[in-house]
């Protein structure tokens, strides 16, 4: 399949060794392989709510139904998908001229990838920008290890210039060290496995000054009601972070302006990274 000018620019971003195909039109597969096939289950489906994001029907219907059922956890005053998408624009720095390659971490069906890449092009003022074949042109690439939410995103997908997808495992990012201006990770990280391991990869691919915006759980109430809530979370395999859980490792890794709002049983997380060394390591609290 020919490959569309967003995956020959999200090729180029790659580690050296890196083994990756084009399946679907706009997605490069950077799973592990054997001596004759892809690996078909993602890392994710051991638990019931990973095996969900693999069932191929919730792919077609994700935006509509499961990501509002998040909204629950913030109660009335939280905020809505727009206004979410609104705070990634605003954390991510997308209408700054120094931010062009952007990835989005568990990005599902690829909605939210699509929304931050027409973020881009439309500009602060929403007038659209101008571009050409630079490569400072906008480049939002969505990463998944679902192969239904992928392949949907692969089919709602028309802008093959800026949006293109990996499917692989956020657990080993496949780029190169400093490889994105911004990295997001909304509405999922409570899902993956080692998720502190997911942090780890997605700060050490994004460069230094690059931006990091986050949504995830977080333990509310007293003590004994926090302990009890994630305990009843992880029977279907979702975390439930503890306030600082995710404040304190950013800023252990280095990164800075570390801000933190919380809705409910829901934290938005932001922050720069340092412009100093960051080989600091990661470490679950």
């Amino acid at each position: 399949m020919a490959e569309t000018p967003a995956v020959r620019r999200t090729r180029e971003l790659l580690r050296t060794g890196v083994d990756a195909s084009s399946p679907m039109r706009g997605v490069l597969d950077v799973r592990v392989t054997d001596s004759t096939a892809r690996e078909a289950s993602p890392a994710s489906a051991s638990s019931v709510a990973g095996r969900l994001m693999t069932f191929s029907p919730l792919a077609a219907v994700y935006e509509r139904a499961w990501r509002p059922l998040f909204r629950l956890w913030m109660g009335a005053g939280g905020p809505s998908v727009e206004e979410q998408r609104a705070y990634a624009v605003r954390d991510l720095g997308l209408v700054s001229p120094d931010v062009s390659v952007v990835l989005d971490v568990a990005c599902g069906p690829g909605n939210f990838s699509r929304s931050l890449a027409e973020a881009m092009l439309t500009g602060a003022h929403g007038r659209p920008l101008v571009t050409g074949l630079d490569v400072s042109e906008p480049l939002v690439i969505g990463l998944d290890a679902s192969e239904p939410m992928i392949a949907r995103a692969s089919a709602d997908t028309d802008d093959d210039e800026h949006v293109a997808y990996l499917l692989g495992d956020a657990r080993e990012i496949p780029f190169e060290d400093d490889a994105v201006d911004a990295v997001c990770c909304y509405a999922a990280l409570y899902l993956v496995p080692e998720p502190y391991r997911v942090l780890d990869e997605m700060i050490r691919v994004l460069r230094p000054g690059g931006r990091i915006a986050l949504m995830t759980t977080v333990r509310r109430g007293p003590q004994p009601v926090g302990v009890v809530t994630a305990a009843a979370a992880s029977t279907v395999g979702l975390e439930m972070f503890r306030r600082d859980d995710i404040t304190d490792v950013l800023r252990e890794r280095g990164v800075e302006h570390v801000e933190q709002r919380i809705h409910g049983a829901a934290q938005f997380v932001t922050g720069r990274l340092s412009r100093s060394d960051q080989d600091v390591p990661v470490s679950a609290p």
